[in-house]
C-alpha cells in the first residue's frame, strides 16, 4: 500500500511513518519543512505525483494557547489546510485519514461523546479542527475523521514526559483535577490510523485510549509507573491561568463496531515509559 503521511515529523507522525514501514507499506514521510498544507497547489502536486492509496494527515497546529491570539493562522492550517488535502486525496483517487480532536466538543457533557454528538468548540484551536471537519467533508470523497484525545508520545512535548521531568525536579506539583479525558498514546492511536487506512474505513469514528481519568490522575499513575516520589496536589482549571478554555469533560467513545478500539490509557502510559528508558 502506497500511503503519503504529512506531519511526519510530528510526535505523530513519527509514530505513524515508522508503523506503516513496519507493516511493509511504501510510505512518503513528508514534514512540514518538505510540505505546507496551507498551500494547495503544493499539496495538489505532492499527493498527484506520489498517487498514494491513503494518505495520512497529522500535520497540525496544535498550540491551544496560541490559537486563542492567532485564530487566522490556526485555521488555515487546521480548517484550510485540511480541505487541500481532502481536494487533493480526492483528485487522486485516494482515501484521507484525518485527525481531528476532542476540542471540537464543549466539554459539558456528563457522558462519553459519540460520533454524532452536537459540537460546539470553545475555544480557538477547537474551532479550527471543526472548521477542518467541514473543509474535508465539502471538499473530499473518500475519508475519514478520527477524533483522539490527550495525545503523548516520545517524539514531541507532551504531559506526560513534563511530569517526568518535574516529578525528578521536586517534591510537589500543583496539577488540575477537573477536566476528565482519555490520555492516548502515539504508537497505539498509529496502528488504528493505519489500519484505517488498511481497511478503507470511512466517515467520523472516535478512536482513544481506553478508559477515563483527570490530569490529576495521569500524573499520580506517571509518578507510581516511573517510580517518583513526587506528591501531586490537586488544582482547579481556572487557578491556572491559560489563555484558551479547557473542555472539562471529553471523554470519547465510538458507537461504530469498525473502529478500532485502543488499550486502556495506562497500559499506553506504561508502553510510552518503557520507550523513554531504552532511549535514555
Amino acid at each position: 500500500m502506497r500511503l503519503l503521511v504529512t506531519g511526519a515529523a510530528g510526535m505523530l507522525g513519527c509514530d505513524v511513518t515508522a508503523a506503516a514501514g513496519d507493516a511493509g507499506h511504501e510510505a512518503r514521510a513528508l514534514a512540514r519543512a518538505d510540505l505546507d498544507i496551507t498551500d494547495a497547489a503544493a499539496v495538489r502536486a505532492a499527493v498527484r505525483d506520489f498517487a498514494p492509496d491513503a494518505v495520512i494527515n497529522c500535520a497540525a497546529w496544535t498550540d491551544v494557547d496560541g490559537a486563542e491570539a492567532a485564530e487566522e493562522q490556526a485555521t488555515a492550517v487546521n480548517g484550510a489546510g485540511a480541505g487541500h488535502l481532502a481536494a487533493a486525496a480526492k483528485e487522486a483517487g485516494a482515501l484521507l485519514v484525518h485527525v481531528s480532536s476532542d476540542y471540537v466538543f464543549d466539554g459539558r457533557a456528563g457522558e462519553p461523546y459519540p460520533e454524532d454528538a452536537p459540537t460546539g468548540p470553545a475555544s480557538a484551536y477547537g474551532r479550527s479542527k471543526l472548521a477542518g471537519e467541514r473543509a474535508i467533508a465539502e471538499a473530499g470523497d473518500r475519508y475519514a475523521i478520527v477524533r483522539s484525545a490527550w495525545v503523548f508520545g516520545p517524539h514531541g512535548k507532551n504531559f506526560v514526559d513534563t511530569m517526568r521531568r518535574l516529578g525528578a525536579e521536586r517534591d510537589e506539583i500543583a496539577v488540575v483535577d477537573d477536566q476528565v479525558g482519555c490520555p492516548t498514546y502515539t504508537g497505539h492511536l498509529a496502528a488504528a490510523l493505519l489500519n484505517i487506512a488498511e481497511q478503507g474505513t470511512t466517515g467520523v469514528l472516535h478512536v482513544a485510549g481506553g478508559g477515563r481519568c483527570t490530569w490529576f490522575d495521569l500524573a499520580v499513575a506517571t509518578f507510581e509507573e516511573a517510580g517518583l516520589a513526587c506528591r501531586v496536589r490537586p488544582q482547579s482549571t481556572a487557578d491556572t491561568g491559560r489563555p484558551a478554555p479547557r473542555p472539562a469533560f471529553s471523554v470519547l467513545r465510538s458507537t461504530r463496531a469498525d473502529a478500532p478500539v485502543l488499550p486502556h490509557w495506562r497500559e499506553g502510559l506504561r508502553a510510552h515509559l518503557t520507550r523513554m528508558e531504552v532511549a535514555t
